[in-house]
């Protein structure tokens, strides 16, 4: 038997009213459809099995497989789209050989949206020039500007010491390789120390650099408390 259309737009209804219901909420648009939102996706998972936060936080992840301007673009589009009226927008993107003008573009954008409305702010969590950076500091405060392939490699002879595999893009399991076998208390510090020590500077000019600590300093606030003390 076909199911009702009443009935479809009261479920529709209801879920949508849970959603407003809760008090703090993650939209996240990633430059990459894989990579990044593998990695955000196991915290997702983790908020979302956690009795204490599934009915209070929302984190919703949104792939743009869409370069630095066009992935703040879609935030935007997101936002108007379903007439958001509160919540936290994160653009997730690498600089790779994108233009300089664009990848700061990103932060500008967000500087200016977020003058327009208080409930609703625009954050960036960047890599120059690619997530690897990120995914190397949980195992050593790399300072070396280098091509991405060389952080690849570096990610190959660790995970090869470490007994775990192969570093592939994309692994659906990062998150879970990380936390168990790096140190992302140790990344967090060292990302924040690299940002810090170029202070003043534009995030094209910071290389190697990451600010992707600092959206999941964020998300870190509602793991399980076993993997929270990783973190925080």
């Amino acid at each position: 038997m076909p199911k009702k259309v009443g009935t479809q737009n009261w479920r529709k209804k209801r879920i949508q009213d849970n959603l407003e219901k809760k008090e703090f909420r993650y939209y996240i648009f990633c430059e990459g459809e894989q990579t990044e939102p593998n990695y955000f996706r196991e915290m997702k998972h983790l908020i979302e099995s956690d009795p204490i936060y599934k009915n209070t936080v929302l984190v919703e992840i949104e792939p743009c497989a869409a370069e630095t301007m066009r992935v703040i673009k879609k935030a935007e589009e997101y936002v108007k789209k379903n007439k958001l009226q509160k919540g936290q927008i994160w653009c997730v993107y690498d600089k790779d050989s994108f233009p300089k003008s664009d990848f700061n573009g990103v932060e500008e954008r967000a500087q200016k949206l977020n003058q327009q409305n208080y409930n609703i702010q625009y954050y960036t969590a960047w890599s120059n020039e690619c997530i690897e950076i990120w995914f190397i500091l949980h195992f050593d405060h790399y300072l070396s500007n280098n091509h991405r392939t060389e952080y690849i490699k570096y990610l190959n002879r660790k995970f090869k010491e470490l007994g775990i595999g192969k570093y592939e893009k994309n692994l659906q399991n990062i998150f879970d390789i990380l936390h168990k076998h790096g140190n992302p208390k140790l990344a967090i510090r060292y990302a924040k120390r690299i940002i810090g020590q170029n202070n003043g500077k534009s995030s094209a000019m910071i290389a190697p650099g990451t600010k992707v600590y600092a959206l999941v300093e964020e998300l870190a606030k509602y793991l399980p408390e076993d993997i929270k003390k990783k973190f925080l």
